[in-house]
Parts: C-alpha cells; sequence; structure tokens
C-alpha cells in the first residue's frame, strides 16, 4: 500500500532483513512510505530507495529485533522444501473436499467463493472481490476478518479458534 492508500499486486523478487526489491506497476516516489503484507511474511514497512521501469525498493523500517526474526523467516522459507522443514503455522491447514462457499459482509452482500485451505484459525479464499484488510466476513457460520489479499483472493482470520466439527461442513 503506497502512501496514498492505493494497493496493488507485487512480487517481492529479492529480500533481505534490511530492504525488499518489488516487481509491479506501482511507481512511488522516492522515500514514499509503503506497507506490504507478504506471504509467509507477514506486515513489513519501509521507504522507497529507488524505482524503476520494473518495479522498485524499499529499506525496512524495522527494530533490530524484527531484522533478525525475519532473517530466521527468510532463512526458513529458502530451506524448507531442501529440508522437508514442516509448515511453520498455529494450526494444520486443510484442503477442503467442498471447496464451493460464499462470504457474507456485514452489510448483507454475498459473494460466491472458493475455499482453497483452512484451518481452525483461518481461511484462504478464492474469490473475484477484495474487500478491505480487516473488513469482518462470514464464511458459512465461521466470523472472521480479511487479514491478507493475494493473487487468487483473501485469508481471512477467525474471531476465534474454531472447534474441529465447525471444518466438517468443508472437510466431509
Amino acid at each position: 500500500m503506497c502512501a496514498d492508500f492505493s494497493e496493488f499486486d507485487c512480487v517481492a523478487a529479492e529480500m533481505s532483513p534490511g530492504d525488499v526489491v518489488f516487481q509491479c506497476t506501482a511507481r512511488p516516489k522516492t522515500n514514499e512510505r509503503i506497507v506490504a503484507y507478504l506471504d509467509h511474511i507477514g506486515r513489513i514497512e519501509g521507504r522507497v530507495v529507488e524505482a524503476d521501469g520494473r518495479g522498485f525498493s524499499i529499506t525496512l523500517n524495522a527494530t533490530q529485533r524484527k531484522r533478525e526474526k525475519l532473517a530466521a523467516q527468510l532463512t526458513w522459507l529458502a530451506n524448507k522444501h531442501e529440508l522437508a522443514l514442516p509448515e511453520d503455522r498455529r494450526h494444520e491447514r486443510y484442503t477442503p473436499r467442498s471447496a464451493r462457499s460464499e462470504i457474507l459482509l456485514e452489510d448483507g452482500r454475498r459473494y460466491a467463493c472458493r475455499v482453497i485451505d483452512l484451518s481452525l484459525s483461518g481461511a484462504a479464499i478464492e474469490i473475484d472481490v477484495r474487500p478491505a484488510l480487516g473488513t469482518p466476513l462470514t464464511l458459512g457460520t465461521m466470523r472472521g476478518r480479511v487479514v491478507r489479499h493475494f493473487q487468487e483472493g483473501v485469508a481471512m482470520e477467525f474471531v476465534r479458534v474454531q472447534p474441529p466439527e465447525a471444518l466438517r461442513n468443508y472437510l466431509g
């Protein structure tokens, strides 16, 4: 998200604990504040140091502790496939048998969606619309909020951890 609150789909082409190179159509100004939500990393923030025809780079605004944590995350991501490391998640993710569903927004709007995967604490949903981050929504009987956008849709975090039986409708 740029300083004017515009949002773009970007790819983090290169990343270190101190900076990130993004490839995308956005062309922010030098020193502009950028907030990004990256899969497997989470929220990062920084200032633009350079922009060109392919994208832009930022220097991260992070404490030493946050940089150390980021270094560990990047190392884990770089090595997880080679070392067959397990996913670093709070709850195991499941692929539903019955993927077609519907989300309901607080204002009553309903949208057809496809559940990509879900866990006791959240779900990844393929959907054409992109409710804003933080938007409350309901998937079946499970209430939550949008916590991330990705190319195919949104990720939602449930308001509370669901009991396993709440997932049975999706898992069959």
